[in-house]
């Protein structure tokens, strides 16, 4: 399915509502805990060149070692915009060499968001696509405050969801037929979200939802890979393994003991985590991967600074970048050594790991 298919009726929401009154109070409440965070978390911000964390790796890149490229796309056939951002190697790279990774926001997020991935992957010799969705972007948070409710029920809605893996369809068709797209590996295109991004990419992967009593799936098989980071469980579908079980592509799972999402009457905590990464191709022989941080929050995997604890927090994104790093090469090698190895150099900041592999 390109961008011009049309919109089907889906029954499940990313996010849970309720028909009632408290609409309002719990999607400010759901802003208050994780969305505004992450919104700010997008905004560009100055990082000191000669700062340095308490790790290995400084948390900034050299910026002679990477290059950027935004994009202002305009699908005509949904008569949407695409923002997009391009990371891009500063060394030379051969045509068709080029691994790509196209990356989702969570909610009221940006293409600026989760900088520290996209430079880093870039420096590394990775493509690094983050694509903003226009109807779950951060200009949820401009405009008259009294429709803000409205704005957030509009933004986690199932037709905006669907939109969300449209975005990333026509980003690729985009980039791919663009001035870049002769350097890409059409065989190595990897999904990757953080929270509502995590779940555009899961449907991107090939988890099944309704369309009237029906299951589909909105895969495209372009996606080599999947990298899941705060991964929220489909609501009010039924069980993880009657969704996630059949995609047949390698998974990386991140996430944090307090990596939590609570609303009034509803929170959303780790064992959600958990229970994705065991139903994520729990049928299929291909390799997936968790890893749950000892500290952190929900928002700690965004460009945020302070969240999760100023010490825990670079840290944190050093090792989940090296992470996502080892799990690209690994996956494409075929030798997963190099995701051992970072198990056993971030011992100390990881409360669980699994590796489980055909």
């Amino acid at each position: 399915m390109g961008a011009n298919m049309m919109k089907p009726h889906f029954s499940f929401k990313p996010f849970p509502s309720r028909n009632s009154c408290g609409l309002a109070a719990l999607l400010l409440a759901f802003a208050a805990t994780l969305t505004f965070a992450d919104a700010r978390a997008d905004e560009p911000r100055k990082v000191d060149p000669t700062s340095q964390v308490s790790s290995p790796e400084s948390l900034t890149v050299d910026a002679s070692l990477f290059s950027t490229h935004n994009f202002d796309w305009f699908d005509s056939q949904r008569q949407r915009q695409v923002p997009a951002k391009l990371y891009l190697p500063a060394a030379k790279a051969m045509p068709g060499s080029m691994p790509l990774l196209v990356f989702s926001h969570g909610i009221g997020g940006s293409r600026d968001g989760y900088s520290y991935l996209g430079r880093y992957l870039a420096a590394h010799g990775y493509g690094s696509l983050h694509v903003q969705h226009v109807g779950s972007d951060r200009q949820l948070w401009f405009g008259n405050p009294l429709a803000l409710p409205a704005r957030l029920s509009d933004a986690a809605q199932a037709s905006e969801a669907i939109h969300r893996v449209q975005d990333l369809r026509f980003s690729l068709d985009q980039v791919l037929a663009g001035h870049f797209g002769a350097l890409f590996d059409q065989r190595r295109i990897v999904a990757a979200g953080h929270s509502y991004g995590a779940n555009t990419t899961m449907l991107i992967s090939g988890a099944l939802v309704e369309q009237q009593g029906q299951k589909v799936s909105l895969r495209d098989p372009r996606i080599s890979a999947a990298i899941v980071i705060s991964a929220p469980p489909f609501y009010g579908m039924g069980s993880p393994n009657d969704i996630l079980s059949g995609i047949d592509i390698p998974s990386l799972h991140i996430t944090a003991t307090q990596d939590v999402i609570q609303i009034p009457g509803y929170e959303s905590g780790l064992q959600d985590r958990i229970d994705v990464f065991k139903a994520m191709s729990s049928q299929r022989a291909v390799p997936k991967v968790l890893a749950v941080f000892k500290e952190g929050s929900h928002s700690i995997f965004t460009d945020r600074s302070r969240t999760g604890g100023l010490t825990a927090n670079p840290k944190v994104k050093i090792a989940t970048r090296q992470l996502a790093l080892a799990f690209l090469t690994g996956i494409s090698a075929r030798n997963y050594q190099s995701i051992d190895a970072w198990s056993h150099l971030n011992a100390e900041l990881v409360a669980r790991f699994e590796r489980l592999a055909p």
